[in-house]
């Protein structure tokens, strides 16, 4: 595990959609920051996606989930995300993420507090000391003094030092079935699922989201709002009980805790939303709750 400050070499960690069947929100006001608006996301078109005969309904459909999170997010940062078209499953994500000091991590996402949200947030994020001599600060998921986080998000509250090249120049590489998917929101096939949905999943996870859960290693900065209804923070994949939280109180939708979906996200219920583990067809789900997680990681929330 590389601890250094220094650029190293990016760490892959692939994330799958699956096909699968169809929470109840607690309502969080946000306090919007007011800053202009500076998140760019540039898109790689790949020659399946190039050359497909719908090549105009999908990047068009892709551009506008872009669009969205360019008018919703004011980091000045661009962050490079190559869309691919698959012919197994529903969708997938490959990123790139770095080994980094915890302590490193909360302080440049201290600076990043715009909302109430961050700095309800940061209050439940406290530093822990090991026993070690001299003590180490550690992150209070694992109580290691490192956490992974993805390129982007480092991008995001400023942790550009510990980026090195990444291979191809981009973030995150976006696989998506569309010969399964309603290209647009005009015409649904209730037996297809949504490829604005499903874009905005995969990008959400190039971007921020995910779990250390995955591959049973280090944590992730979403397994720092991952409790169990008790209150207490959970980092494992027994049982039942496991939510996003911004302080162990208020459950704001449970985790995925099935192993044939990915540990960062939600449980699928009867209320489909973008960041389910298991897509439903027909379904047109728009981002909500995932706004928070990018939020509370450390990009910087505009007015819808």
């Amino acid at each position: 595990m590389n601890s250094s400050f220094h650029p190293s070499p990016p760490l892959l960690k692939r994330n799958g959609w699956s096909i699968g069947p169809a929470l109840l929100l607690a309502v969080i006001l946000l306090a919007i920051a007011t800053t202009a608006r500076a998140l760019v996301i540039v898109p790689v078109w790949d020659s399946t996606i190039t050359n497909d005969p719908n090549v105009a309904a999908i990047t068009n459909t892709i551009n506008m989930a872009i669009q969205f999170y360019e008018m919703r997010f004011a980091n000045p940062i661009t962050v490079n995300i190559e869309f691919e078209e698959t012919t197994s499953g529903l969708s997938e994500s490959d990123w790139y993420y770095y080994n980094i000091f915890y302590t490193q991590f909360l302080t440049n996402l201290q600076q990043h507090a715009t909302t109430a949200n961050d700095t309800y947030a940061l209050a439940h994020l406290p530093y822990g000391l090991s026993n070690t001599a001299p003590p180490s600060l550690t992150n209070p998921v694992n109580g290691n003094t490192i956490i992974r986080a993805h390129s982007a998000n480092l991008r995001a509250i400023g942790l550009t030092n510990y980026i090195a090249e990444l291979p191809g120049g981009v973030d995150g590489i976006v696989s998506l079935n569309t010969s399964i998917m309603n290209l647009t929101r005009t015409s649904i096939d209730p037996s297809k699922y949504d490829l604005l949905s499903v874009a905005d999943h995969e990008m959400d996870e190039v971007l921020a989201l995910g779990s250390g859960l995955q591959d049973s290693d280090g944590p992730f900065p979403q397994d720092l709002f991952r409790y169990s209804s008790a209150g207490a923070r959970t980092f494992t994949t027994s049982g039942d009980d496991a939510w996003f939280s911004l302080d162990g109180t208020n459950l704001l939708v449970q985790f995925n805790q099935q192993s044939d979906g990915d540990y960062g996200d939600w449980h699928t219920s009867s209320t489909p939303r973008v960041q389910d583990a298991f897509g439903t067809p027909g379904a047109t789900p728009d981002m909500g709750v995932e706004f928070i997680g990018l939020h509370v990681q450390g990009y910087d929330l505009l007015p819808p």
